[in-house]
């Protein structure tokens, strides 16, 4: 996240334990990078379940209206939201980076708290 530019920090720290709160945090971040943010989210405690290959291809609403959680996964990255991943809360996931999602960058907790001091607004799920 550069500093003279605005940009905002999603965190996520929920997983598939909490599917209504999956979806949300791709779809303010598509939004936030099509008004020209910076936009990023950082997965981080159950988190980064969420970026496990297949796993957004079944989480999805109730019934059958709404879309699955890859649709808005896909729809932040084609409007250039970055997609951060922290690599001790893959160890408690047991996950590994080749587990994931094409496109995910994993950072510490140094690169983390940079981001959000430069961050115009971090908000968190």
């Amino acid at each position: 996240m550069a500093e003279d530019e605005e940009s905002v920090l999603y965190v996520m720290t929920h997983g598939t334990e909490s599917p209504e709160r999956c979806a949300t945090p791709f779809f303010l971040a598509a939004s936030a990078a099509a008004m020209d943010l910076e936009t990023g989210i950082y997965f981080t405690m159950n988190g980064p379940q969420l970026l496990k290959k297949g796993t957004a291809e079944s989480i999805g609403p109730k019934g059958e209206n709404g879309q699955k959680l890859a649709f808005f996964i896909e729809q932040a990255l084609d409007c250039g939201v970055s997609l951060y991943v922290c690599q001790p809360s893959l160890d408690l996931n047991d996950l590994e980076a080749s587990d994931l999602i094409d496109g995910v960058k994993m950072i510490g907790g140094a690169a983390f708290n940079d981001m959000a001091m430069e961050a115009s607004a971090v908000v968190t799920f």
